[in-house]
């Protein structure tokens, strides 16, 4: 048989299990639908670079930089 979990261990999982509820439905009502259009001209517009017409490489897998 176990001894009971002290009143402060209760009282912080409840804390962040209710916390965590709360983001979950903020989340679901407010920011689950939203979506940002980027492209690459307007991410280079905005960055100030000149836009490149062809993609970059994909490196292989594993490779490191």
């Amino acid at each position: 048989m176990k001894p009971p979990a002290s009143p402060l261990l209760r009282h912080l999982a409840t804390a962040v299990v209710v916390k965590l509820l709360v983001l979950t439905v903020l989340w679901w009502a407010f920011i689950r639908d939203g979506r940002v259009g980027v492209d690459a001209e307007r991410a280079a517009a905005h960055l100030g670079a000149p836009v490149d017409a062809k993609p970059l490489p994909s490196a292989p897998s594993g490779a490191q930089p």
